[in-house]
């Protein structure tokens, strides 16, 4: 019996050990989903959010073609689907200007980054140097994914995790109202994020909203094509969208083949968005 516990215990030590999950539903049924990237290396991609993120790959359904429908890795707080196609522009040429997480250990994480051959990007993003304080008072960079999806990262050295999705960050002239009108669909409140006071949360997202100078371009088919909220009871919801005013890109539907229920729209800046129904079951 001993020698049996033993062999137990050595393979839960081996085994890979997964806590990715999003975060708990609020009282609405709402919490983050995803970020949707359009890539043109899907390979390169999954090992990027593996190996740097520590995610989990999965992939659902098959096409005629036999590849996978839907490429997605899970991570703490939320999940990246990826599209095997060629973006149009990077993000920081949209509205959807980058997405944010947290790492424990900034040093590391952008040695190990470099040593793969990846940039670290924050001087491109009007920082000096490799690093800057960002709003909250924190060491922060900028990285960018083949593709041109740019990515900000703050260090957090009491995470439990080496690395959690955080936050993801609108840049387009009117970001005021464009902040108010996801308060209004979600049933939100304002709450600033350190020096920035156009924030609100989701469920294990920080959503920040900043103006722009320059005009940006709507989403669909760039490196960020879309982002996502996952919800509890998404027909419900829909009916509830409809009821106020919400024209939907594409109405909501059952996916079997992906184990997923979905439905889009598109804000008043041009981010597409998808609400999904199974994805926390990824």
């Amino acid at each position: 019996m001993r020698l049996l516990s033993t062999i137990f215990l050595l393979f839960l030590l081996s085994a890979p050990a997964y806590s990715q999950v999003l975060a708990s539903f609020n009282s609405d049924g709402l919490t983050y989903g995803h970020v949707h990237l359009n890539v043109f290396d899907m390979e390169r991609h999954k090992d990027i959010w593996v190996n740097h993120f520590g995610g989990r790959v999965v992939e659902k359904g098959r096409n005629a073609q036999g590849n996978p429908i839907l490429t997605a890795v899970v991570l703490n707080n939320m999940l990246v689907a990826l599209s095997p196609s060629d973006p149009t522009m990077d993000s920081p040429s949209t509205v959807m200007d980058h997405f944010g997480f947290k790492v424990r250990n900034m040093d590391i994480f952008l040695e190990k980054w470099e040593a793969d051959g990846l940039p670290v990007t924050t001087e491109a993003a009007g920082f000096g140097g490799r690093t800057f304080l960002g709003a909250e008072g924190q060491i922060n960079a900028f990285v960018d994914l083949p593709g041109g999806a740019r990515v900000e990262l703050q260090e957090d050295q009491g995470l439990q995790q080496e690395v959690t999705g955080y936050h993801i960050h609108f840049n387009t002239a009117g970001h005021e109202e464009l902040l108010a009108w996801y308060t209004d669909l979600l049933n939100l409140d304002v709450r600033p994020r350190g020096a920035i006071p156009t924030t609100t949360n989701v469920p294990g997202m920080n959503l920040s909203f900043g103006g722009s100078q320059t005009a940006r371009a709507a989403t669909q088919g760039t490196a960020i094509d879309h982002i996502g909220f996952e919800i509890d009871g998404l027909e419900e919801f829909c009916r509830r969208l409809e009821a106020m005013g919400i024209e939907f890109q594409v109405a909501y539907r059952e996916v079997p083949s992906i184990d997923l229920n979905i439905a889009y729209i598109i804000d008043p800046r041009g981010v597409r968005i998808e609400f999904t129904e199974g994805y926390d079951e990824y």
